[in-house]
């Protein structure tokens, strides 16, 4: 298992682990964008900036299946 994810990071950093590298970092931008937008907004409504933090990451976290669901690996 621990081979398998060194070989993937390996790839990855190679930029040869998708077809499309510059398509996967314009959606992990966006999926930071949706982090950062809700993270600002529940700031200005005045939420504890941990639980704002939390709950941006949350959102985050549960788009990134549904931003990558299309991605194609080589």
């Amino acid at each position: 298992m621990w081979e398998m994810a060194l070989t993937s990071m390996k790839l990855f950093f190679a930029g040869k682990l998708f077809q499309n590298p510059l398509r996967v970092f314009g959606l992990s931008v966006v999926g930071v964008a949706i982090a950062l937008v809700i993270a600002g907004a529940l700031l200005y409504l005045g939420l504890a900036p941990a639980l704002a933090a939390a709950i941006s990451g949350f959102v985050a976290g549960v788009a990134q299946p549904y931003l990558f669901r299309n991605l194609k690996y080589r």
